[in-house]
């Protein structure tokens, strides 16, 4: 499995089921970590996701430290806003898990304090919006690492 697309409390059961769509098309497997805005049987979770959902390869995390503690040996980037570093220079290996905060905080302060080196951005050219939809954000940079690893 070329990477690993992980997400953060999410709290907007359409952008995880768009995501999860993502996962199963880019050949990724999709990490959740609770607690999450919405039940996993949402429909609107199903709905986004179409008759996919069944077949993405999803693993469930009770909190980020249940998280960290599985995943510790593994490379990971983290996508912020209070990134310094263009995702353009993620170094995406096989297996690299791409790490996605909730869509109203972004990643928690832990996370973006103790990770600045593996911290990275989108650019936005724009002063009047905040941040990107986070379905659009993950679909940018999982195919960014799909076209660098030839997949």
């Amino acid at each position: 499995m070329p990477l690993n697309i992980v997400l953060i409390e999410p709290e907007i059961p359409n952008n995880t089921g768009n995501i999860g769509r993502l996962s199963l098309a880019s050949g990724s497997r999709l990490h959740l970590v609770k607690p999450f805005g919405f039940e996993i049987s949402d429909k609107r979770l199903k709905r986004a996701g179409l008759d996919y959902w069944k077949h993405v390869d999803l693993d469930i995390y009770e909190n980020i430290e249940e998280f960290f503690e599985k995943n510790k040996e593994n490379q990971m980037a983290f996508l912020s806003s209070h990134g310094e570093k263009d995702y353009l220079q993620i170094p995406y290996q096989d297996d690299v898990f791409l790490v996605f905060g909730k869509e109203s905080k972004g990643l928690p302060k832990s996370i973006t304090e103790n990770f600045k080196n593996q911290l990275y951005k989108i650019p936005i050219h724009s002063k009047s919006i905040r941040s990107l939809n986070l379905s659009n954000a993950v679909s940018i940079v999982v195919y960014e690492g799909l076209r660098r690893l030839g997949a």
